[in-house]
C-alpha cells in the first residue's frame, strides 16, 4: 500500500464513517503483517511501515474531525 495522496485523502473525506473505520481496519491489517515481516526478516521495504503509519494517523484524524464536528 502506499501513501494517501491528497487526492485521495479528499476522496476518503467523502466515505462515510463506517467505510473509513474498515479501511482503518484493512491499513491495520496490513500494518500488522508488515512488522511481523520486519521481526522474520522478510521486509524487503522498510519505508512501508512508515507510510502505513501516516496513513493510520491520516484516517484517525478525519474521523476525529467528524467526531468534534458533529
Amino acid at each position: 500500500m502506499r501513501p494517501l495522496k491528497s487526492s485521495e485523502l479528499r476522496s476518503v473525506r467523502e466515505l462515510t464513517t463506517r467505510e473509513i473505520e474498515e479501511k482503518l481496519t484493512a491499513t491495520k491489517e496490513e500494518m500488522f503483517n508488515l512488522r511481523f515481516q520486519l521481526v522474520t526478516g522478510h521486509l524487503e521495504d522498510h519505508a512501508k511501515v512508515k507510510k502505513l503509519r501516516r496513513d493510520i494517523a491520516q484516517l484517525y484524524t478525519i474521523l476525529a474531525q467528524r467526531r468534534l464536528a458533529g
